[in-house]
Order: structure tokens, then C-alpha cells, then sequence
């Protein structure tokens, strides 16, 4: 069985001078100008991988923003024989603080606005991934929909977009569920009737509606609900977006 080898990176961005800017990296050992990436950790999820590298590679803590899209291509196989599968995820994600210091992976790193940096670049697959960074403005709403789960693994993977506000429909799991990541914030726990069961399915289009809202009200905020709406809540909104 071929072993597909996982990665995660970020196009990490900042505004400078009224104008965005992307961080391309130079790693000497391929002589190559990308973003920060590097394979999963045992037990990571690809959102907290691309986190932990740009802090590794570039020294920023950055704040996760859209996901953007998946590259693959072969690498060599650690048999030394043939080539394995690698795809990276990367997403959008913004530098909130730190400072670059040359490593034993980066030893440059360069701020460049989005048509610069696609003319260094040294992968076309990397300019497809920056090319879908420039599809929408930077500093957009995430609003992170979660259904009821474990609340530790949550907690831990909500932290790493920043949330500023948390909803609940009032089920006693759904609180419970992002109890911790409210005390991370810190906020309430502001309960959502409509994002309930009972509560969302007497009228589907207040539902949609009043997440919208939340939406529209800027941010990051996370919306816990149930296993019967957010199917529907997700339908509705993939359906009025096209």
C-alpha cells in the first residue's frame, strides 16, 4: 500500500502600509521560494500543522483564516525506491505577531504584495494556491459551524482561528461543548434557539437568516448546533451562493 505523505501550510498575510501583503520563504535546501509547509505531526490535523510551521519556519503566530486549496505531487519514497504521493492544504492566515529569524529550514524570508510574490514563486502549484488567496479580500468574517463533539479536541482546533464570540442552540451538550473554547475567549456562552432542532425547523429561513446575521455582525464567531440542522443550514446557504 502507497503511504501518501500529509502536509499543511499557510499563505500568511498582513497589511502594511494600507496594502496586503504575502510572506514567500526561501528554504536553501531546494534553493526555492514558497510558503511555510511541512508535514503533519503524528496525531495533528492539518489546521494545526500549518499553524505550528509558520511559527517554525517564519517566527509569526498567525490566526487561521478560509482554507484555499490542496496541491499534490510525487516525493520521493523513504525506501529509496519510486515515488509516494504528497498533497498540501494550506490556508489563508494572518501574522498577529512575532519576528523572522533565519533557521535551519528558512534562511530568507521576503513581504511581497500578491503580484510580486507570483512573479518569485518558484512553483506553478504554489501560484494556484496564491491565485486562490486573491479570489476574495483579506480580514473576511470565518464563522466556525460545529456540531456537539468532544470538547477538548474542538477547543484545541478553534483556538487556531481566533474566535472573538461563541453561540449555542441551548442543548446541554452543545454548551458544554464550547464551554472551553467560550473561556479561551474570553465570553459567554449566548444561547441560540434557532440553532436547535426544535427551535430551527418550525421556520428553516429564520434559521438561515439569523446565521447570516451572525455572520454579518464581523468577527470570528463560533455557532454550535445539532446533527439535524447544520445539513440543512449548509444546504440552504451552498444553494442561495451558487
Amino acid at each position: 500500500m502507497t503511504q501518501e505523505v500529509r502536509a499543511a501550510g499557510a499563505v500568511l498575510w498582513r497589511v502594511a502600509g494600507g496594502v496586503t501583503e504575502v510572506a514567500l520563504v526561501h528554504r536553501p535546501r531546494y534553493d526555492d521560494w514558497s510558503f511555510p509547509k511541512g508535514k503533519l505531526d503524528p496525531g495533528e490535523t492539518i489546521a494545526e500543522a500549518a499553524v505550528r510551521e509558520v511559527r517554525e519556519e517564519t517566527g509569526f503566530t498567525a490566526v487561521l483564516g478560509r482554507y484555499l486549496a490542496r496541491t499534490a505531487y510525487p516525493v520521493p519514497a523513504r525506501s529509496g525506491s519510486g515515488t509516494v504521493p504528497k498533497t498540501v492544504d494550506y490556508f489563508a492566515a494572518e501574522a498577529v505577531s512575532g519576528e523572522f529569524e533565519a533557521n535551519d529550514e528558512v534562511d530568507e524570508l521576503r513581504w511581497l504584495a500578491p503580484t510580486a510574490a507570483e512573479k518569485l514563486l518558484t512553483r506553478p502549484e504554489d501560484v494556484r494556491v496564491l491565485r486562490a488567496f486573491c479570489e476574495l479580500p483579506v480580514g473576511l468574517t470565518t464563522l466556525l459551524l460545529v456540531r456537539h463533539a468532544k470538547a477538548a479536541a474542538l477547543r484545541r482546533v478553534l483556538s487556531l482561528f481566533g474566535p472573538d464570540r461563541v453561540l449555542s442552540a441551548p442543548r446541554l451538550r452543545c454548551v458544554q461543548t464550547v464551554h472551553g473554547v467560550a473561556e479561551d475567549v474570553p465570553a459567554e456562552v449566548r444561547h441560540e434557539p434557532l440553532f436547535s432542532e426544535e427551535g430551527y425547523w418550525p421556520d428553516p429561513v429564520l434559521g438561515v437568516a439569523r446565521l447570516l446575521a451572525v455572520a454579518g455582525d464581523g468577527g470570528t464567531p463560533v455557532v454550535c448546533s445539532q446533527g439535524g440542522v447544520i445539513p440543512d443550514l449548509v444546504s440552504a446557504l451552498a444553494d442561495r451562493d451558487g
